[in-house]
């Protein structure tokens, strides 16, 4: 059994997960050492290898100028506050598991809790600005330039601060921090049956998790119909295109909710729910579900993008990165729909050309087409702006 059935001194009759150490500060797990043994085993395999995949990302980055890309500093923002989570964060949790009991007192539980969801926050902050960013890449497509950095730098800003701002009341007296589930970690007070502290949590619940969820499905849904509707495609082609972003919003979207949706319904229940309802064993599966974000989303986001990949070839290597495609936007004004156009190479026609709408394949950073290759426009309508987004030409 996880939880264990004997009570520890001084807890007997107290619904409250963990109990208060013996003057000390510290508080004692209300776990068995089966149990407590297995959370140390799950939190070190998160905080391992969440630190290895967050730091190889900022490697690269630094490595290999091709990925010095606007869009790809959004990747960035999320590794860093990923990585920040491992390293201020999953080390106490787990050194609480090991012992039993929280080591570093009423002001590290305080600390654990804001720094974790603080930096929690960011990264649902930033993976929801990195899908409205993609959207508005494919939708109003513009050569790279000095504003594009200025925008992402904007929204990496955006995210810092969102999340202050919603982390910080409880340091304030809105809701509060202090232990979590079985002693063995903080966070956010979800027991406390209080008007403050019930509104805090629903504020959280929509702002923080709800509305990210989203804007994340909603700009992938509309990036998905700008592939459909883009003319001048072979039919196989835009077909595995589909299915290649298809498959990688599917993903996004499932371990989104896998991460963070059982957290969410655990602070629910345990806010609204009868006392007692949410057993110590039972809210530690989502705090660590949580955590594994760190491990997952330099997985999807980095190590799924092509180019982040070639990189990371490289690296083992020792050599080059390998250049997979060539693309150029072709026009710098912005496009409400691909209806009536289409696209058409002059030369090698055994080759192709469509709409680029890969996760994170920025223009900037790789070679432009020679003007052999340059595409024509042809448009159905002379009155309405003519418009081609980004394309890529690949060689046979």
């Amino acid at each position: 059994m996880i939880v264990s059935n004997v009570s520890l001194s001084g807890c007997a009759g107290v619904n409250s997960a963990v109990c208060a150490g013996a003057g000390d500060g510290s508080y004692r797990t209300t776990l068995s050492p089966t149990g407590n043994v297995l959370v140390a085993v799950c939190l070190g395999f998160i905080g391992t290898f969440g630190l290895i995949n967050n730091l190889l990302v900022l490697v690269l980055f630094c490595r290999y100028k091709m990925l010095r890309s606007p869009i790809n500093l959004l990747l960035v923002n999320i590794s860093i506050s990923d990585l920040l989570v491992c390293v201020l964060g999953t080390p106490f949790s787990f050194a609480a598991s090991t012992q039993g009991r929280w080591l570093i007192g009423e002001g590290g539980c305080v600390w654990y809790g804001f720094a974790n969801s603080l930096f929690g926050i960011v990264s649902l902050i930033s993976l929801a600005v990195l899908s409205y960013e993609r959207y508005c890449t494919i939708m109003t497509p513009t050569e790279a330039d000095s504003s594009n950095y200025c925008k992402i730098s904007l929204g990496i800003t955006l995210s810092w601060v969102y999340s202050l701002l919603w982390t910080l009341p409880p340091l304030f007296g809105w809701s509060r921090y202090g232990p979590e589930g079985p002693g063995t970690t903080c966070s956010v007070d979800w027991t406390t049956k209080t008007a403050n502290n019930i509104s805090y949590i629903i504020c959280l619940f929509v702002f923080c998790l709800i509305m990210p969820f989203l804007v994340i499905v909603f700009c992938y849904g509309k990036l998905l119909c700008a592939i459909r509707q883009v003319g001048g495609i072979n039919a196989s082609v835009r077909r595995k295109r589909e299915q290649r972003v298809l498959f990688m919003v599917v993903i996004m979207v499932i371990c989104y909710l896998l991460c963070w949706l059982p957290y969410g319904i655990m602070a629910l229940v345990a806010t609204f729910g009868a006392p007692g309802l949410v057993t110590p064993g039972a809210s530690i599966i989502p705090s660590v579900l949580a955590k594994t974000s760190t491990v997952i989303n330099p997985i999807i986001y980095v190590f799924m993008n092509k180019q982040f990949y070639r990189c990371f070839q490289a690296l083992l290597r020792c050599e080059a990165p390998r250049r997979g495609s060539s693309i150029k936007s072709s026009s710098r004004v912005a496009t409400k729909g691909f209806r009536g156009v289409a696209v058409t190479a002059p030369q090698r026609t055994n080759n192709f050309l469509y709409m680029v709408a890969s996760l994170g394949q920025p223009a900037d950073t790789m070679p432009q087409l020679g003007p052999s290759h340059e595409p024509t426009i042809v448009s159905s309508d002379i009155n309405k702006p003519v418009v081609l987004s980004l394309v890529a030409h690949f060689d046979g």
